[in-house]
């Protein structure tokens, strides 16, 4: 069986699981439980089909590593915040309070599951054109897998810094700070583990793209291919989250507004000036 066609299966039989059981058990965020899960098992189909027709697979098996790297540090953040003991996440309820129930069964099915795990296949499939292409490893490879282990570490501090300020939170009743985190990497993006979470799959393209590239194909593609799409989109659903996500947090919190004016919303920035503090007479 071919690769793709084998991950399309896999993908299909998930998202049917996915859908039923949001119905059964009133909660949608089964996708978001395997979210960290089946990438794994995309990419390292992709590298078994390698190894299978004899191919020189080093380049796949970096790659399968490193999401499977990816996938264990996100599973492991995702676990201690309770996502594994049936808590849904907060934005599904806003918004099925929001809509009617079946418009929100619609936006169940067409964005939650089927959107949601058609990319979680889009953003591996660059592995598909590494499998495609048998080509030599070279310091590109090198350079983007390094890279790749740098944007996880950046992942990892800025979700640890999140969850010792949240903790601390806990322990001071709710009450601490701004009430959200502002210190550490969040002094300079409002997103950090988003903009490093994201910056790993265009990572990921890279590699697939250095496949091409190396095997003699130029600009299009070959650096600019078709698996692309993974990765834009992916982006366009964490921008569109995040603006989402932000207009809770400044309906809830009165000194979010000048948070968001003085720090970038994703990409690593120093922080602009507050502004002046004018007391009243």
């Amino acid at each position: 069986m071919e690769p793709l066609t084998l991950v399309l299966i896999v993908a299909a039989v998930v998202s049917a699981a996915c859908w039923i059981l949001s119905l059964i058990t009133k909660d949608t965020s089964w996708v978001d439980r395997i979210w960290s899960i089946v990438p794994i098992a995309y990419v390292w189909i992709f590298a078994g089909a390698a190894l299978a027709e004899g191919k020189d697979a080093t380049r796949l098996v970096i790659m399968a590593v490193l999401v499977t790297a990816w996938g264990a540090r996100l599973t492991f953040n995702f676990a201690r915040k309770g996502g594994y003991t049936g808590m849904e996440d907060y934005r599904w309820a806003i918004l099925r309070g929001r809509m009617k129930p079946w418009q929100f069964q619609l936006f169940n099915l067409f964005f939650i599951v089927l959107y949601q795990n058609a990319l979680l296949v889009l953003i591996t499939l660059p592995a598909l054109i590494a499998c495609q292409y048998d080509a030599p490893l070279g310091v590109w490879d090198a350079v983007f897998a390094i890279l790749f282990l740098l944007l996880l570490l950046g992942e990892t501090v800025a979700d640890q810094q999140q969850w010792n300020f949240h903790r601390a939170k806990a322990r001071a009743g709710g009450r601490f700070g701004e009430g959200f985190v502002t210190a550490g990497l969040f002094r300079l993006s409002r997103h950090p583990n988003f903009f490093f979470e994201q910056s790993q799959w265009w990572v990921f393209y890279a590699m697939g793209a250095t496949a091409a590239v190396t095997s003699g194909l130029g600009v299009w593609g070959g650096a600019i291919n078709w698996t692309i799409i993974g990765a834009v989109l992916l982006t366009v659903l964490f921008i569109g989250s995040t603006i989402f996500t932000e207009s809770i947090s400044s309906a809830k919190y009165p000194a979010y507004a000048e948070y968001q004016r003085t720090t970038s919303m994703l990409v690593p920035l120093p922080p602009r000036r507050r502004s002046p503090v004018v007391e009243r007479a």
